[in-house]
């Protein structure tokens, strides 16, 4: 019996796409021949690029309005190096919202290539609400901000209007929700939380915003040299960028963006009044901010871990335990997770009430 995966990432895909993506190890297309061992140059995978790159522009409708998509390797974590090394000048600044353990990864490897200013930080509050309020330098070359933070259980919900680009870290809830996407200059996420297995970063960039900085960038490091090679400047993740189109397939015929965020309300609003109506449970984020991707709370008394571990746990629920950093629980519910498996989690939450 397959379990209610609740893991932060690598986490859920749905059945439909392990199904493909598995019959596609066997036989890819019928050539014979599995997509682990075809060449990136075959007609059959350049076809798989070219429609996953146009799919992933048109579920953020993108499309037409000057951006380009690349299915990068080395995870969100390359892309704290890139978007400085593509964006920030020789001798310029950048700016950053400091809201959680990804983002100041990524504030950390900015400082290396110049000046790098905190607008504001939720750190002294252990990152549990995004902060507001806060003013962007105009003579920053970017400002960077990550949309959902997957430790903690916060979420922004609005950004800054800027007249200075925006790179938005989405890692965590990339294609969970619509937002103008315009507003973005280049969005980032890695594939293993919403759009995939780990092994392939999704990168949109607005073209315009690249060969301005007057640094001389690494090959590999060059989003210019990535799009000219329509993302495959090397050999790519060709498994994780397939299994990541049959995801933006499934979610484009079930209505796109704007049907998925419908249901990951559901989800959210169904786990958080059960969070907030029983007494042996808090949730650990500024109610403004909760994250509709990953629910954290804790119990109001520990007493009772052991019985809520085991009621859980046979339950056949899997990965809710909360980070380390945090402790207590966290619920990952991205696009893939069925709403009845929530309906599971929350009437275990009651058992542990009437038990109690």
């Amino acid at each position: 019996m397959k379990k209610h995966n609740y893991s932060a990432g690598p986490s859920i895909l749905t059945q439909e796409v392990f199904e493909k993506s598995a019959q596609a190890i066997l036989d890819f297309n019928n050539s014979g021949l599995s997509i682990l061992e075809i060449s990136h140059r075959s007609k059959d995978f350049v076809a798989v690029m070219e429609e996953a790159r146009a799919l992933a522009l048109d579920l953020l409708g993108l499309t037409g309005k000057g951006y380009q998509a690349l299915f990068l390797a080395g995870g969100a974590s390359l892309e704290f190096i890139m978007a400085p090394y593509n964006l920030m000048k020789e001798g310029g600044k950048a700016a950053y919202l400091d809201s959680g353990t990804w983002a100041s990864a990524a504030i950390k490897e900015a400082k290396t290539f110049g000046e790098t200013v905190i607008v504001a930080s939720s750190k002294e509050q252990n990152y549990n609400h995004i902060p507001k309020g806060y003013t962007v330098p105009e003579d920053a070359d970017y400002f960077h901000c990550t949309s959902n933070n997957t430790i903690f259980g916060t979420q922004m919900k609005e950004f800054p209007k800027l007249n200075i680009p925006i790179v938005c870290d989405m890692s965590s809830d990339i294609f969970s929700r619509v937002l103008d996407f315009t507003q973005f200059d280049i969005i980032y996420a890695g594939a293993q939380k919403n759009m995939g297995p780990a092994g392939t970063t999704l990168v949109v960039i607005k073209e315009e915003i690249l060969g301005k900085n007057g640094r001389v960038i690494p090959s590999m490091l060059d989003y210019a040299k990535h799009i000219k090679a329509e993302s495959m400047y090397n050999t790519p993740p060709v498994f994780p960028v397939y299994t990541s189109l049959l995801t933006l397939q499934w979610l484009k015929n079930l209505g796109g963006v704007a049907a998925i965020e419908k249901i990951n309300n559901e989800k959210a609003a169904l786990l958080y009044n059960e969070i907030d109506r029983n007494p042996l449970f808090r949730g650990t984020a500024a109610i403004e901010d909760r994250s509709n991707m990953n629910v954290t709370f804790l119990l109001n008394d520990e007493a009772h871990k052991d019985t809520f571990d085991a009621i859980w746990k046979a339950a056949n629920i899997s990965g809710l335990p909360g980070h380390r950093s945090v402790g207590g629980y966290r619920a990952s519910i991205y696009n893939a997770m069925p709403i009845e498996s929530v309906q599971v989690l929350v009437d275990v939450m009651k058992a542990l009430e009437a038990a109690v």
